[in-house]
């Protein structure tokens, strides 16, 4: 397959950032994975060169950019740490914000023009309206989500500017793990339930902390939008796409359009494994809301896009797949 030209992939050895690398290798491009290796791991960088390096470094991403010649940036690099944002909000708004103005502004100085960018459903904060459309109110409660959505304004504003379309994708809970079983999810510390259940099923931690019985959701845990990974990243490659066809700046969520409460995943958990999984059941985390659900029409008019992996099951049995084989933990 011949290549379509480089794409600079920030945050490029992490979880959802590999799996992208993957599938825009197969899609005919060569992925340029940009990474500090903080929480990135470099064994899953396989497709493409790793340059480490700091997004506030000006120079560096200049040196990168100039021997690659990217024609796009996918942007996942970013802190993703809920409670650590709240604790120090400095943290996230110097590496995201200011780190991604770093990124934006080298991509005007060199006339890229297409930008993919890794943003959430935090930026929607307590939504008013299950399942959630790009058109409720953005109203983030912690910093975390408030950085991302300051990017988002940053683009609009790029793109008014200077002419640097942009799509942002509005995640819902990523999960799962790229099937060949190549790469998945090992963060450190991990703060995702699947893994988190798996592990207790492993016997690598004593059990699972349900937060909170007690939500108005059908067995009072609370229901999140669980979307596999290699699902992620085929999206971004259609976004690249229909940036490349001409398409404007957009905001889309990405999403199964199914949720599944926190007691519905450990018994998936249970079915995939055949472990009983230990569980105890604590108070509500603050600022958790019962329920988190995409409306992902947009994704599928705009880009035609649509999830692979609808059931959880399935989800769950790929990440199952990779950290029984990988030792992760």
């Amino acid at each position: 397959m011949s290549e379509k030209g480089a794409v600079l992939v920030t945050g490029g050895a992490g979880y959802i950032g590999s799996h992208a690398c993957k599938a825009l290798a197969e899609g005919g491009w060569r992925p340029v994975a940009f990474d500090n290796l903080v929480y990135g791991h470099e064994e899953a960088v396989r497709w493409g060169p790793l340059e480490r390096g700091e997004l506030e470094d000006r120079a560096r991403l200049d040196e990168v950019m100039e021997r690659y010649r990217p024609v796009a940036v996918m942007h996942f690099a970013a802190y993703a740490y809920v409670g650590e944002s709240v604790e120090n909000p400095g943290k996230y708004y110097r590496n995201n914000v200011a780190g991604s103005l770093t990124l934006l502004e080298a991509c005007r100085d060199r006339g890229i023009d297409r930008f993919i960018f890794s943003s959430t459903c935090a930026t929607y904060g307590m939504p008013e309206v299950v399942p959630i459309t790009e058109s409720e109110p953005q109203k983030p409660i912690n910093p975390y989500g408030a950085s991302k959505l300051m990017i988002e304004r940053m683009l609009r504003d790029f793109d008014h500017a200077h002419g640097l379309r942009s799509v942002s994708l509005r995640y819902f809970n990523a999960a799962g793990a790229d099937e060949s079983g190549e790469i998945g999810e090992d963060h450190d510390p991990e703060t995702h339930l699947i893994p988190l259940v798996i592990d207790a099923a492993l016997g690598r931690r004593s059990h699972i902390e349900v937060y909170g019985d007690d939500y108005p959701t059908p067995d009072g845990s609370a229901i999140r939008d669980y979307i596999h990974v290699t699902d992620l990243a085929a999206a971004h490659v259609l976004a690249l796409d229909y940036l490349g066809e001409g398409g404007e700046t957009t905001a889309l969520n990405l999403g199964t359009g199914n949720g599944h409460s926190v007691l519905e995943i450990i018994r998936a958990v249970e079915r995939v494994s055949g472990r009983k999984v230990p569980m105890k059941i604590g108070p509500r985390r603050p600022g958790d809301p019962p329920e988190l659900v995409a409306d992902a029409f947009l994704a599928r008019r705009v880009l035609g896009w649509s999830p692979r992996y609808v059931s959880v099951d399935e989800v769950v049995r790929s990440a199952w797949r990779w950290h029984t084989r990988a030792g992760t933990g």
